[in-house]
């Protein structure tokens, strides 16, 4: 009897230390639910930020996406549609128009809308879409100006195998591979992003990046850091490196060659560097903004820093291209007449 009734209270203290223990695991699970980012959407503090003259700061967004819109369809369509044009180097000028197009949309579009709406929420979904596509435009950004090095090096340092070297096919190629290498390399940055544990929803810009991302995390994050840091140095590094050897290489050509050769090669080469230039100095804003980060500034600040960075190469990028280079500023010029008399 005595041995039943020991058995039977070892019986239900067991099951109260089941219960006690179930509970605490409850408690557990849900405070590292409360301290662990689980909703569905982030609040974009630069909105906010931006409320007091959301309607100047609109009416600049529309301006701006309006013209990158117009200079830089206007562009491609000419390229389109002039044989003439059917080069690798208008190619290369068309496919930076596009990736562009394709920046200016990724951010612009819903800034507008958020901005007159008074709307700073976007979801956590949306939000890896955008951080995924703006880097995407960036790297490509950065391939084409690679590529178009590249070109210019061919054309100049190769005169007679040019046309071998380089054609219309070999560039698309070119324009192929790295954009599936950059989408590769994303793919992978993203998914390690995803699976990390946030800890709070609020993110101290207009748009969702990679890094105001990595800012949230809950726990170490360094493999995303590095990750992200090998990919953009080695980008910048192989750009600068092919880039720099391509100067050099022309400039020296241009000592032996004749002067009006010498002439159309130097002027190719401003061109092309005062876009790479452009696109340098957006990227120092954007950089800026970032090592400022522990500095006590508004975070308007941070946030001008941010749009003038990323609107001022996709701005200037057509305009540069369109104005200084001859045979394309004939053929823009002739079309938009055209328009504007059918108009």
């Amino acid at each position: 009897m005595s041995l039943q009734c020991t058995d039977k209270a070892g019986i239900q203290y067991s099951e109260a230390l089941w219960v006690a223990l179930s509970h605490r695991g409850d408690r557990i699970k849900q405070n590292m639910e409360n301290v662990f980012n689980t909703s569905t959407s982030f609040i974009l503090l630069g909105i906010e930020e931006m409320e007091h003259y959301k309607y100047l700061y609109c009416g600049f967004a529309l301006v701006t996406y309006l013209l990158i819109l117009l200079f830089s369809s206007l562009i491609i369509s000419v390229v389109l549609l002039e044989e003439s044009l059917h080069e690798p180097m208008y190619t290369l000028i068309a496919n930076l128009m596009l990736n562009g197009i394709f920046g200016a949309s990724c951010f612009l579009p819903k800034l507008i809308l958020d901005l007159f709406l008074s709307s700073k929420v976007i979801s956590r979904a949306a939000c890896f879409i955008q951080s995924f596509s703006v880097t995407l435009f960036a790297l490509c950004e950065i391939s084409t100006f690679t590529i178009m090095a590249y070109d210019t090096y061919l054309a100049v340092c190769h005169p007679l195998r040019y046309p071998t070297l380089m054609t219309n096919k070999t560039a698309l190629k070119l324009i192929a591979g790295f954009l599936i290498f950059n989408i590769t390399c994303l793919l992978i940055s993203n998914l390690l992003s995803a699976r990390l544990p946030l800890c709070g929803s609020h993110i101290n810009n207009y748009i969702c990046d990679n890094l105001s991302i990595f800012i949230l995390s809950c726990v170490d994050n360094s493999i995303n850091k590095l990750y992200s840091a090998t990919v953009f140095a080695i980008d910048i590094s192989a750009t600068v490196l092919v880039i720099a050897y391509s100067y050099v290489r022309i400039l020296h050509i241009c000592f032996k060659i004749s002067k009006s050769a010498s002439k159309k090669a130097i002027h190719t080469l401003v061109t092309h560097f005062s876009n790479f230039s452009i696109f340098l100095v957006g990227f120092l804003f954007l950089f800026i903004r970032y090592t400022l980060k522990n500095i006590n500034l508004p975070l308007i600040f941070h946030v001008l820093l941010s749009i003038t960075g990323s609107t001022i190469p996709l701005l200037f990028n057509p305009l540069i291209y369109g104005i200084r280079t001859k045979a394309l500023k004939i053929k823009v010029i002739s079309h938009f007449q055209k328009i504007i008399r059918e108009i």
